[in-house]
């Protein structure tokens, strides 16, 4: 692959999704493009670049973009976030929301969807006076290819042994072949929605909880920085904002404060 296709594939993914692919990431690029080489009959990437180079809108365009984005993710990922919320959050919002029995959670960047059914889970597994509540779990990415993955909601044995209990496999999916589906009753807690942080965000409603995790690194700052106003005036005043565990908002303070819960930290907006 020629440097000046590698640049353009980089140009061409942050434009479209603000996110930044560093040098050196030359293999990676190779290795997840070669699929698309080999199914459209191509000699390598240099000529798949020339494809788009001549037919910008060709539909190649959005499979390729789709094919660079990192979707790695896992059940209960982190378990100390979940955990924070078992013991600690939820039961506080519960409280203070028992007047309009509404708690919103938003999981951006939710790839295959095994962070937002997480949520779900925990809270039917924990949470059983909330059944009657109305309780949204908003789940986005910017990949229509994840999502509708997500919402089958149809994970391989590999994938569920990575983070689910064996009690908690048992309860809420069931068998299928070799494959494990997530049931009705969890996959109808949560809406799937394509949304590109990087780009305007549509109408959305005050959130409780945001998980925001593992996505702010490959943003660059002044895209990071925008993400980060966006997801202030979306939480509520009370509310929550995770991130990565390697992920820090030091050059945010004036956005959010730092509190400790449990064993883990999150972020308050500041009004």
């Amino acid at each position: 692959m020629r440097p000046e296709s590698f640049a353009f594939l980089q140009d061409l993914l942050h434009r479209e999704t603000g996110i930044v692919m560093d040098d050196g990431k030359e293999y990676l690029v190779l290795t997840r493009l070669r699929t698309v080489v080999r199914s459209e009959g191509l000699s390598g990437v240099d000529e798949l670049v020339e494809l788009l180079r001549s037919r910008p809108r060709h539909p190649l365009r959005r499979r390729i973009l789709e094919t660079l984005i990192t979707t790695e993710t896992s059940f209960f990922r982190d378990v100390r976030p979940f955990t924070s919320l078992k013991e600690v959050l939820i039961p506080l919002l519960v409280e203070r929301r028992a007047p309009s029995r509404t708690l919103r959670f938003w999981s951006a960047a939710c790839s295959t969807g095994q962070e937002p059914y997480s949520l779900a889970m925990l809270i039917r597994e924990h949470f059983p006076e909330l059944e009657e509540w109305r309780i949204k779990i908003l789940a986005s990415d910017v990949s229509s290819e994840v999502l509708e993955r997500a919402r089958t909601g149809i994970y391989s044995q590999m994938e569920v042994n990575r983070g689910v209990p064996t009690p908690l496999l048992m309860k809420y999916f069931r068998r299928e072949g070799l494959n494990w589906v997530v049931n009705g009753e969890i996959r109808r807690m949560v809406d799937f929605v394509e949304i590109n942080l990087a780009g305007e965000l549509p109408k959305l409603p005050e959130m409780d909880i945001i998980f925001l995790r593992n996505v702010l690194i490959y943003f660059r700052e002044d895209v990071r920085r925008k993400v980060l106003e966006r997801v202030a005036g979306l939480l509520r005043s009370d509310g929550y904002l995770f991130v990565g565990g390697a992920e820090t908002l030091i050059t945010h303070q004036d956005l959010f404060e730092r509190v400790q819960i449990s064993n883990t930290s999150c972020f308050r907006p500041r009004r």
